[in-house]
């Protein structure tokens, strides 16, 4: 299953972290209502399953929530914290994400 957002191609969204690998990549928080995706946050970590099961803008993901959240990744193995940055960012640019930097 694989999910398309901006330029890139995302695995999932999935219902829950255990499916996610703690390796690097960019992550979207997805609001799955009335069978359409809304983008409720993006952003970036060396390890994703660890930072998205810790995250403090969870509040906000779920105040943002119509549906039932998921999550989809985009794995960045050749990738250090600046181009993740920038995947994070651009997508921001696209999207109006309701949580997180813009």
């Amino acid at each position: 299953m694989s999910i398309t957002i901006g330029k890139y191609q995302f695995d999932g969204p999935f219902p829950s972290t255990g499916f996610l690998e703690d390796r690097s990549g960019v992550y979207a928080i997805i609001d799955r209502r009335d069978s359409e995706n809304h983008l409720v946050d993006v952003g970036e970590s060396a390890t994703v399953r660890t930072r998205v099961e810790t995250h403090d803008r969870e509040n906000c993901w779920r105040r943002h929530s119509e549906g039932r959240l998921g999550v989809a990744v985009y794995y960045t193995p050749h990738l250090q914290q600046p181009g993740r940055r920038e995947i994070e960012q651009e997508i921001r640019g696209e999207y109006s994400v309701p949580c997180g930097e813009r």
